[in-house]
């Protein structure tokens, strides 16, 4: 029976080359090795067809493939149809059934590989030497196939680290990963364990090297850099979560962001479960193969350790510029871009799904709002699939209007954060210096409420209004660094005037309409350093400016030598309080300080303060015309006299013509109209005539005592108006598809569904065509119960779904302006539920009262069917109520926190 069940069987058992299966579909993923001279006395036996035959085969024999029959190690060199066959699965089971095979001997099962170009028997597997990093001496040897095989999961390099945890006895659930050595020494990490040998590139002679995750968070590999002193590293034993974050350099937004998300209870228990390992998708084109994802959950079980003071950040900063190019270097940046950015590539990183498929939307249709937006949400979860998506992901409902046709357009998309505006201001508060023509005022600083949109001409007539001076007759400009900066004009828009800009508002002698007549006269003050040229044997001089510059109306029939020099010498006196007499000269000119300058007409001070003058001829033939011209000179006044009073006004200053910059023209002009002058003073002139100090003073008008309202909006108002129907601006308009053009439609977006942690980006850098500025408004936002439910487009839910009240988690602060800054945080922590105050390596204790700021930017709440109750003690039963935080927590030496590894980083500036 056994004979006839044979010769019946023999085709059927697959004694066929393996392309004829391949080709019949009747391919199998393995095939088996047996000695070739078995197979042919089997197949002699077979075929004679006599039961009695001398050529019966026994027992199924592979001795002669093996080296020795104690490993049972194939020897080298084998050739196929020379040393053995390969047959079928099927044929084998038959032939081990009917024949069995000799005690003791393995089956030679071998998977077929399916190469790029072929499919191959792989006879001989990977060998490969196994070891861990902390014993690189105990090697174990280990065999694996190059399968590609999906679902044979023994063929993966998952069986690796299986068999290394099963031969070095491993603890379980202890985190591993792998190294792969080659001849050259060279390691490389295997990220993916679960592609094939083959995929993996692991060949026969290569070693894997396993190493497990340190109590601390840290991999044994990495060395890092950490902010505990050597001889606490091992002692130290904190609050987990409660860590620093080295600032590496203009890096505190990062750190900011960091501590707002490691404080975010479901993703940070995500990741401390290792969740992540088993989630990491590597084939992704929109991820970044794993890597963000692996180091963001290094420095999240760093910090979640409790054996850290603070941790350097440095391996995750380094991959974010590797994927992100606008944060490589050490520029400053904002937080909520760098969350952005992170929430998108941990999404991706951590995507469940695949292969995504092509989902084409549909616009509403008239169809009911519930029946869109589950069929969104629904598109949205095929594509998209992840711990960010469960975590953080909601819905709004998104309603465009065509202002032509009318057409109405309804979709629902998701959302990751929401960004709403804050309501600004139509008026702006500007502070400015007010000259006036006043001989002995000083500058007023003032305090005027003008339009945000308005121009200088709404300036002027603001502080009209303080100075009873026709806005007619005011100029301003923006003085810096002893020169004009800019001088503005009527029209221009005050939203070329920062605030931080030094404003000088110059009462003009005459109004607009008259001024065809007169030149606008820009001033400068100047000090000659005398030096000599010994190269010419000449004498020269530089100059410096100081103090502040002057605008004067000048008649242009009035614009002599003598006549502009009577003009500055009147104005120096009015605009800089340097003395109050008056010298009896012929010209009247106030002297510049009366302490120093006397009454030169007659009495003791005259005799006393009198110099000597020496004339000449030319000045002679000038006294005796002015005394020919004088129909009746006064007694007291003599041509000497007066030459002693000219002669004493061409010492103090000289007149030169200058640019703009106050450097001398020499006959090169700039092309525009505003002449600029400048008056050179002697040095030892200046130190006698000129007291700087008291130039340098001002008055204070009472709206500047008047303290400024500080302008403080609720976070409702901002969810209000990020809800209000707004028109697109011209650089985004939308294609209607009736009208079949683009149109500036108008958009409402409305909150539909809501995530379980919710992320609101609180707009306060606005940016306009015009403006550029930072809202330091107060937005009153509430630490527990905030509520949606009058928020939500969707009135009517059911019981089963989840409640809309929210607790404050965390805030990401940012202090300053637009050009500079700094960021911090408050977060509540999960296992004891204080709050502390993270400043990059700094971490303190925070009240509650502490949190609502207006440097608050960026707010995390968590929905209050998710929270859960602290397992730990609060360790400050009842925080002291102050504005700053409380003393330090986890604080170190930051020379000694990096080992001497940061001594070429600069040093922090924002």
């Amino acid at each position: 029976s056994q004979f006839f069940r044979c010769r019946n069987s023999y085709c059927r058992l697959g004694v066929l080359p393996l392309e004829y299966f391949s080709n019949n579909s009747v391919f199998v993923c393995c095939r088996y090795v047996m000695e070739r001279r078995w197979f042919e006395q089997w197949k002699e036996f077979v075929e004679n067809g006599d039961q009695n035959s001398s050529s019966f085969p026994g027992q199924i024999d592979n001795s002669e493939l093996f080296e020795d029959l104690d490993s049972y190690h194939l020897k080298e060199r084998l050739v196929e149809n020379e040393d053995f066959v390969l047959v079928p699965a099927e044929a084998w089971h038959k032939l081990l059934a009917w024949y069995g095979i000799v005690d003791g001997q393995p089956p030679l099962e071998r998977k077929v590989v399916d190469l790029p170009s072929t499919l191959k028997v792989e006879v001989y597997p990977v060998e490969i030497f196994l070891c861990l990093h902390s014993n690189m001496e105990n090697v174990i040897t280990a065999q694996f196939s190059h399968s590609r095989s999906r679902h044979d999961v023994c063929l993966c390099a998952e069986s690796i680290q299986r068999a290394m945890c099963q031969g070095f006895s491993v603890p379980p659930g202890s985190e591993c990963r792998l190294w792969m050595k080659s001849s050259d020494s060279s390691c490389e990490r295997l990220r993916n364990v679960h592609m094939s040998v083959l995929d993996a590139c692991l060949s026969s002679g290569m070693t894997v090297i396993m190493e497990t995750r340190n109590a601390d968070g840290t991999w044994p590999s990495s060395r890092p850099q950490i902010m505990n002193s050597v001889e606490d590293q091992d002692s130290y034993r904190g609050q987990p979560g409660v860590c620093g974050l080295t600032n590496l350099g203009n890096t505190c937004f990062m750190n900011s962001a960091l501590q707002c998300l490691s404080n975010t209870p479901p993703l940070t228990e995500y990741f401390l479960r290792s969740s992540y390992l088993e989630e990491l998708n590597f084939t992704n084109p929109l991820g970044m193969k794993g890597e963000i994802a692996e180091a963001y959950a290094d420095v999240i079980k760093q910090m979640w350790s409790g054996r850290h003071y603070s941790v350097v950040p440095r391996v995750f900063k380094t991959k974010v510029g590797h994927f992100a190019s606008q944060f490589l270097g050490y520029q400053q940046h904002d937080s909520q871009e760098l969350l952005s950015f992170l929430l998108d590539g941990l999404h991706e990183d951590l995507n469940r799904v695949k292969n995504k498929e092509y989902i084409e939307l549909r616009d509403a249709e008239g169809r009911p709002d519930q029946e869109v937006a589950e069929e969104a949400w629904r598109n949205h979860r095929r594509r998209n699939d992840s711990v960010i998506v469960d975590t953080f992901h909601g819905l709004f409902k998104s309603t465009l209007v065509c202002p032509e046709c009318h057409k109405v357009s309804v979709t629902f998309d998701p959302f990751c954060y929401l960004s709403v505006p804050l309501p600004v201001s139509k008026e702006r508060v500007m502070e400015v210096f007010f000259v006036s023509l006043d001989p002995y005022a000083k500058p007023v600083q003032h305090r005027v409420v003008v339009p945000k949109a308005g121009k200088v001409s709404d300036l002027c007539s603001a502080l009209s209004e303080m100075t009873n001076v026709p806005p007619s007759q005011m100029v301003v400009a923006d003085v810096f660094n002893h020169r004009f900066y800019k001088i503005y004009n009527a029209d221009e828009s005050l939203s070329c005037i920062l605030d931080r800009d030094d404003i000088f508002v110059y009462e003009l002698s005459v109004q607009k309409e008259e001024q065809e007549e007169h030149v606008l006269l820009a001033l400068y003050l100047r000090e000659r350093s005398h030096y000599r040229d010994y190269g010419s044997g000449s004498s020269s001089y530089g100059t410096s400016l100081f103090g502040h510059p002057l605008l004067l109306s000048v008649p242009r029939s009035s614009c002599s030598h003598e006549e502009l020099y009577n003009l500055f010498l009147r104005s120096l006196d009015q605009t800089e309080p340097l003395g109050g007499a008056n010298a009896n000269c012929t010209d009247n000119v106030n002297p510049l300080d009366s302490s120093r300058v006397t009454d030169t007409s007659s009495g003791p001070a005259a005799e006393q303060t009198q110099q000597p003058c020496e004339t000449t001829e030319e000045e002679n033939e000038e006294d005796k015309q002015e005394e020919a011209c004088s129909p009746s000179p006064p007694a007291n006044e003599q041509p000497a006299k007066r030459r002693a009073c000219r002669k004493r006004r061409k010492t103090l200053f000289t007149i030169q013509a200058v640019n703009s910059n106050g450097t001398t023209e020499r006959g090169v002009g700039e092309g525009g109209t505003q002449p600029y002058v400048a008056i050179d003073w002697d040095p030892e002139m200046k130190k006698r005539f000129y007291n700087e100090n008291e130039a340098e003073k001002y008055m204070k008008h009472s709206s500047m005592e008047v303290p400024q309202q500080q302008t403080t909006v609720q976070l409702q108002e901002c969810i209000e108006l990020f809800t209000t129907v707004e028109t697109l601006e011209e650089e985004n308009p939308w294609y209607c598809p009736v009208c079949k053009k683009h149109q500036l439609a108008t958009k409402k977006l409305d909150l539909w569904s809501l995530p379980e942690v919710l992320i609101i980006h609180l707009k306060r850098f606005s940016y306009t065509k015009f403006t550029r500025e930072k809202l330091d408004s107060i937005v009153e936002f509430p630490l527990r119960d905030l509520d949606f439910s009058g928020c939500l487009l969707r009135k009517n839910r059911s019981r089963e779904e989840p409640p809309s009240r929210y607790d404050l988690i965390a805030v990401s602060n940012h202090y300053g302006g637009l050009r500079d800054g700094h960021y911090t945080s408050y977060a509540r922590n999960k296992d004891n539920g204080q709050w502390y105050y993270f400043d990059d390596s700094k971490v303190t204790y925070a009240s509650e009262d502490q949190i609502v700021t207006n440097a608050a930017y960026v707010l995390f709440y968590h929905r209050q069917d998710k929270l859960r109750k602290p397992t730990l003690p609060s360790p400050i039963t009842s925080p002291a109520s102050s504005t700053e935080p409380a003393s330090d927590i986890t604080s170190c030496n930051d020379d000694d926190a990096e080992l001497g590894a940061t001594s070429y980083l600069t040093m922090e500036t924002d």
